[in-house]
């Protein structure tokens, strides 16, 4: 990698540079690796972190799985709308990417256009993650490591600026968390109307014996009713 240009006495700038060059002494087969896991892997890793949240509370079952599950299609649901609330905002500030403005930035990922702040993906897998928060909090936990690991390499790879990292994770979690009671409000009722459906509610939650076997529930309720017979 070229040598590093003097960013002056700007922070955001001499973070840039500082994280940026870390890329400096590894090798370009890890480099192009690791701009793909910055682009596409966290962003898969993710989804595959909400696929198995749903499963966790679907086999956890309860009276509460139609609002867990509910609070669980919020997360995806609010980084789409956080995506789109950020296109206003990147058109206003207009701000260029680092590669344009600085030299020496080591670009690990081709493609990139647009303006900078705030950060895509950023927003979004910060707005998964405190999703994912609301709806189960060990899974959330894991996807608030993986927002952290996506924002860190979006300025490893010279494609953000830190504060556009920053204006990401704040614009992620304010939708995610302000606008999740009326979204958990308006689902959860969707999501009780589809658990009661005979074939769909497996979505909700898994189905126990008694569930699948209509039968052997009515046995065991007229075990349980001679045992309390023989008790009395």
């Amino acid at each position: 990698m070229a040598g590093l240009a003097e960013s002056g006495s700007n922070p955001d700038v001499d973070l840039l540079y500082d994280i940026n060059g870390l890329a400096k002494d590894v090798p370009h087969w890890l480099d192009r690796g690791l701009g793909f896991v910055g682009e596409y892997g966290i962003l898969l890793a993710m989804v595959l972190l909400v696929l198995g949240c749903w499963w966790a509370v679907r086999r956890r079952g309860g009276e509460g799985a139609a609002s867990s599950v509910a609070a669980l299609v919020w997360a995806p649901l609010a980084a789409g709308i956080a995506v789109l609330v950020n296109m206003p905002i990147r058109g206003f500030v207009q701000r260029p990417r680092p590669f344009v403005d600085h030299q020496g930035i080591d670009v690990l990922v081709s493609g990139r256009s647009g303006f900078s702040f705030v950060s895509d993906h950023a927003t979004l897998t910060m707005a998964m993650a405190a999703g994912l928060f609301v709806a189960h909090r060990k899974f959330g936990l894991a996807g608030l490591g993986l927002a952290l690991l996506e924002g860190f390499s979006q300025v490893y790879m010279g494609a953000h600026y830190p504060t556009d990292v920053v204006g990401g994770f704040a614009l992620g979690t304010a939708v995610a968390l302000l606008l999740s009671p009326l979204a958990t409000a308006l689902l959860t009722p969707v999501m009780k109307a589809i658990e009661h459906s005979p074939r769909a509610g497996r979505l909700i939650r898994a189905r126990d014996v008694r569930d699948a076997d209509p039968v052997i529930a009515d046995t065991r309720t007229d075990c349980a009713t001679e045992e309390r017979g023989l008790a009395a």
